[in-house]
């Protein structure tokens, strides 16, 4: 499996994410289990099977989890400089057409928030963009049309 660039703050959510499954969810799990078993007939024990279920859905987690974790490249934006648009910049870019601006920091597919202008790297706009520098003209492919921006601003932090 190849490395999963995040943030150190996305690495740290990760962990606590992790740790309170293990501390809370399962322990939760397991103790629903033991109460639907204590009712008797496992066959027809509607609230064993759903316990069951969860307790897969729990554990597939924490191996999802444990997997980014495991395959995490931390990558310390404040520590990032330069003019090429890069893992964790922050791109100001104006559409051609519409000369609408828009602002995407682009990071790992962890850490995409569209709302708040976060983007995957690994998104189309994320991949068009990655290399570029200010006053480059973009073409970026998407399912409904292709859109042309100019990069205006590259930042870091």
């Amino acid at each position: 499996m190849k490395k999963i660039p995040m943030t150190k703050e996305c690495h740290e959510k990760l962990k606590e994410e992790l740790s309170y499954i293990k501390k809370v969810e399962r322990p939760k799990n397991i103790r629903e289990i033991e109460e639907a078993r204590a009712h008797g007939d496992l066959s027809e024990n509607a609230e064993y099977h759903a316990a069951k279920e969860r307790q897969s859905f729990i554990e597939g987690k924490i191996l999802e989890i444990q997997g980014k974790i495991a395959h995490a490249q931390i990558i310390d934006t404040s520590k990032l400089s330069g003019e090429r648009v890069v893992f964790g910049a922050t791109v100001k870019l104006r559409d051609i057409d519409s000369e609408e601006i828009k602002i995407y920091t682009l990071l790992g597919a962890e850490e995409t928030d569209i709302k708040n202008g976060k983007i995957s790297v690994q998104s189309p706009v994320g991949k068009s963009l990655i290399g570029h520098t200010i006053g480059d003209t973009v073409n970026i492919k998407t399912p409904a049309k292709d859109i042309e921006y100019e990069i205006l601003e590259i930042s870091f932090g």
